[in-house]
């Protein structure tokens, strides 16, 4: 049998940290996922957890917990996927009680870029003598955690778009029929996407055109919230978006002032909270639309790290556009449609050089479909 050298246990332990971690998805928002698995100083896993609530406690000391005798902490190494936290929040500091077990080694997967963080954790278990050690499985960890990285160093949500395509670029028929271009195999993966962003956003024109309920059905898992673009503040309340039972959930950006007005008389302010009683954000008008840039600001403020756009093709433009898509998550479905309505158009590219490149590009076979990924 081949001899495992340290950096190759590192790696196996690692990854079952990781694997732990991701059963935190959709539960734990707008903190990071974490894993931990702690192996004793003969090599032997003697505890392991992972952050499972938003609120509730973190990885390490879930792991420390699951430990039934305490002393096979002594000299044992502590792997987790993040920094630990070094400032009281819903919990205490992880880093302040690793410090304090007696354990000999500390293998982390990359650093904290949360301000509040950022390596002070790291450097209080080391000044309690303990080793730490950065870097392993770096990538995986952070792909795991690309909401939570990318909110924290930009202050705005990570936006997913989602397209459903034929094979020669139309979303919908002339008549303006779209269901169903992609299979139910694909319909189900969006539901699982759902259930993993913290909303899920589309235009007007499409709220109108479909009357989506935006919600978690196929399978099973958490209620994310729905952001609907509308401009002008005229979406007929009687859409699922603003009656049906996550009317709560419901978030409209608009750039009318009337919105966000009060009203004069306080019985026709009780019947507008109770005709809907989501959430509106007012932003800027930027020609003749609402404001993309500040909205996403302003969300990101609300604690929201990540939206998964299902759009028409106007919204889908209009954040190609404007350079806020971070993941295009594209199906292809095996069907012609010869005219129609195109999935994008008008991104103001004229020139090859020009060109819109994908990164990290990924395809996946779905059903009949073929599912591009690829990163901006």
């Amino acid at each position: 049998m081949k001899e495992v050298t340290k950096n190759e246990k590192d790696i196996l332990w690692m990854q079952q940290a990781l694997d732990l971690a991701r059963k935190g998805e959709g539960y734990v928002s707008p903190n990071p996922m974490v894993g931990c698995v702690i192996v004793s100083k003969d090599g032997e896993r003697i505890g392991a957890g992972y952050h499972q609530k938003y609120g509730e406690s973190h990885a390490e000391v879930n792991a420390v917990e699951s430990i039934k005798n305490k002393k096979e902490l002594k000299g044992a190494t502590v792997y987790v996927t993040l920094e630990p936290c070094a400032h009281f929040g819903k919990t205490p500091p992880c880093s302040t009680m690793l410090a304090k077990l007696p354990i000999s080694r500390v293998v982390v997967a990359h650093q904290d870029p949360n301000a509040k963080v950022n390596g002070a954790g790291l450097s209080e278990i080391r000044n309690a003598g303990i080793q730490v050690d950065v870097g392993v499985m770096k990538e995986e960890a952070e792909r795991l955690n690309e909401f939570f990285i990318h909110h924290q160093t930009y202050g705005r949500p990570f936006i997913t778009l989602k397209i459903a395509q034929t094979a020669d670029g139309f979303t919908a028929a002339a008549d303006g029929d779209s269901k169903w271009i992609s299979c139910k195999e694909s319909r189900r993966l969006v539901h699982i996407w759902r259930a993993k962003y913290d909303a899920v956003l589309v235009g007007r024109a499409t709220a109108i055109a479909d009357n989506p309920s935006l919600t978690v059905r196929h399978v099973s898992g958490r209620q994310p919230k729905r952001i609907v673009i509308d401009g002008p503040y005229e979406l007929p309340k009687e859409l699922n978006l603003f009656s049906d039972k996550f009317e709560e959930k419901t978030i409209v950006i608009t750039w009318n002032k009337k919105a966000s007005e009060t009203d004069a008389d306080p019985m026709l302010k009780l019947m507008k909270q109770n005709y809907f009683r989501g959430g509106v954000i007012q932003v800027s008008k930027k020609e003749s639309h609402a404001n993309l840039k500040q909205a996403f600001k302003e969300l990101g403020q609300r604690g929201v790290t990540s939206i998964l756009v299902e759009g028409g093709q106007q919204l889908s433009s209009a954040l190609l556009r404007e350079g806020l898509v971070d993941k295009l998550e594209l199906f292809i479905a095996p069907k012609l449609l010869g005219a129609g309505t195109r999935s994008v158009l008008n991104l103001g590219i004229n020139k090859m050089r020009d060109i819109a490149g994908l990164k990290d590009v990924k395809w996946t076979k779905v059903g009949d479909d073929m599912l591009l990924t690829g990163y901006f």
